[in-house]
């Protein structure tokens, strides 16, 4: 098994990684305690938007992961930060109501934003939400997307995500999304930045080959994709994209870095 040597942080998915939905992976949470014994900086980043920032940190810690706030980012900071210096002030959110209360400050719009935010509403997708959308988007709004996955692992099998939805928008308008989560290199930058390390001494850690492995290795970093989660072996080889290490799960990963 490939070691992976001069780190000084990780990047560590979340839903695939260290849970699927309300249950813990084997062995995740241990992993997780020797990894930070090893002195490593941590940041836990996901692309979920189903959920507040909040409420993602409260599950965490009903899991038995124990975070600092700081520890964890979401898109939701990076689509702020692009908000803030895009001059972006009337927003349409279409995402779940608990994750608006990521954007407070914004205002809330139904018509002429500058700009529609795109996150998940599952089963609440439909015909009138998206041509809402699509309708602004056309009317010269900036289309961004918290994500844009094309689907995760639930209880009952894999299932669509955001970004089928994203990419119905980007179709009929004409216009292609700003992706603010997981592979865009901005992402991956201000995680990095709030870890004070450069992208070669990080790797990221995920399920998703596309999102998380991809868009570390082109933002600079090491990759360690794990067998848990939406991880399908065909899906893999079809991509194209080759992690540095991959392994069965994260209770595998600390026998890499430990010191040999």
């Amino acid at each position: 098994m490939k070691r992976l040597d001069g780190l000084r942080a990780l990047l560590v998915d979340l839903d695939g990684v260290l849970y699927v939905e309300e249950r813990p992976l084997p062995g995740a949470r241990e992993a997780v305690a020797e990894l930070r014994a090893l002195g490593l900086g941590l940041r836990f980043v996901t692309n979920t938007t189903a959920r507040s920032r909040g409420a993602t940190l409260e599950k965490l810690a009903a899991l038995g992961f124990e975070l600092q706030p700081e520890e964890l980012v979401t898109p939701a900071a990076v689509a702020r930060r692009r908000c803030e210096e895009r001059g972006h002030r009337r927003v349409a959110l279409i995402m779940d109501a608990a994750v608006k209360e990521d954007f407070a400050g914004l205002e809330e719009v139904d018509a002429d934003p500058d700009a529609v935010i795109m996150g998940d509403l599952g089963s609440a997708f439909g015909f009138e939400i998206l041509n809402h959308a699509f309708r602004m988007v056309f009317g010269g709004a900036e289309l961004i997307a918290l994500q844009k996955n094309r689907f995760w692992l639930t209880e009952d099998g894999l299932s669509l995500d955001a970004g089928p939805f994203v990419a119905a928008v980007e179709y009929a308008s004409g216009r292609e999304a700003v992706v603010v989560g997981k592979p865009a290199a901005a992402f991956f930058e201000i995680v990095l930045d709030s870890l004070g390390v450069i992208a070669a001494e990080a790797a990221m850690v995920g399920d998703d080959v596309e999102s998380d492995i991809g868009g570390a290795l082109e933002a600079g970093l090491r990759a360690v994709l794990v067998r848990t989660g939406k991880y399908r072996a065909e899906f893999v080889a079809e991509s194209g994209i080759e992690p540095t290490a991959t392994v069965d799960s994260i209770a595998d990963l600390p026998a890499l870095l430990a010191p040999a």
